[in-house]
């Protein structure tokens, strides 16, 4: 980033300060890890600074899975403390979604620019979808699947969670509403994932990532170390403020204004990524 000028640095600035905060809120709120906030608010940030260039989509979805690992410890600490958290949920299903975390980070490092924002962009509004679309109350099964079913999905929640930069939320949460769970505890249990999530893919990121042209100065593979520590001390402080807030909504309005983030954060990537 040592090209840029100063107005130029201080227009990023307040890009990562703002998407800091906003995707705090966020990431409490909806359990999604603030990574349908900042994915868009970096790879936008990057593109309109003229920073970085073909690898920019892969360096903001990196960043923001950083920040995952702080925030969604943040965040499922808050939840616990409202009893929300299914802890059997999240015992047995976190290695898996950890072990496909790891295997989308590698598929993310093959995949070009605009194929990695197709993937982002339509797994968002499918989950945007669900969460407007669908009657309340309606579900595939009256309980999450357990052995072989649980193995796949959990790891396809990892692994298409890595490749959109998110916490686990977004998808996870889908998937324990379409099993039955109440909104709150789907929600609550999920942002549980975010660590998981967080780690492995950051790891992946970083390796697959090493040497890649196009990238912004100062990454670690596929990871900006300024705008990952910046992002992650305000969305760890914001997190909480999140998660108290979600509690006092009503489940309706929770879904609704979910699924309109959703899409809105899906349409922003798509249109600047193709």
């Amino acid at each position: 980033m040592e090209a840029l000028s100063f107005s130029d640095w201080a227009a990023l600035a307040a890009a990562l300060i703002g998407a800091g905060l906003f995707g705090g809120l966020i990431a409490g709120l909806f359990g999604v890890g603030g990574g349908t906030v900042m994915v868009p608010a970096l790879f936008y940030a990057f593109e309109l600074l003229g920073v970085g260039g073909e690898s920019n989509l892969h360096v903001a979805i990196g960043s923001s899975l950083l920040t995952i690992v702080a925030t969604s410890w943040r965040s499922l600490a808050a939840h616990r403390a409202h009893g929300a958290v299914d802890e059997t949920v999240l015992r047995t299903w976190t290695p898996w979604v950890a072990f496909g975390a790891l295997i989308g980070a590698g598929i993310a490092g093959m995949t070009s620019m605009a194929n990695l924002g197709w993937v982002y962009g339509v797994c968002l509004i499918l989950v945007a979808a669900q969460m407007a679309l669908t009657p309340d109350g309606w579900k595939l099964a009256g309980d999450l699947p357990t052995g072989w079913g649980r193995r796949v999905i959990a790891t396809t929640i990892g692994g298409l969670s890595a490749m959109m930069g998110i916490g686990g939320g977004s998808l996870g949460g889908m998937t324990m509403t379409l099993f039955g769970r109440p909104i709150h505890q789907a929600v609550a249990t999920a942002s549980g994932f975010g660590f998981a999530i967080g780690l492995a893919a950051t790891l992946g990121f970083v390796l697959f990532g090493w040497g890649a042209p196009g990238r912004p100065p100062l990454s670690l593979g596929y990871v900006n170390v300024p705008a990952a520590i910046t992002l992650g001390l305000l969305t760890t402080a914001v997190a909480p403020f999140g998660a108290r807030l979600a509690h006092r909504l009503d489940k309706t309005v929770l879904r609704r204004a979910f699924a309109v983030y959703l899409t809105l954060a899906a349409v922003a990537v798509l249109i600047k990524a193709l």
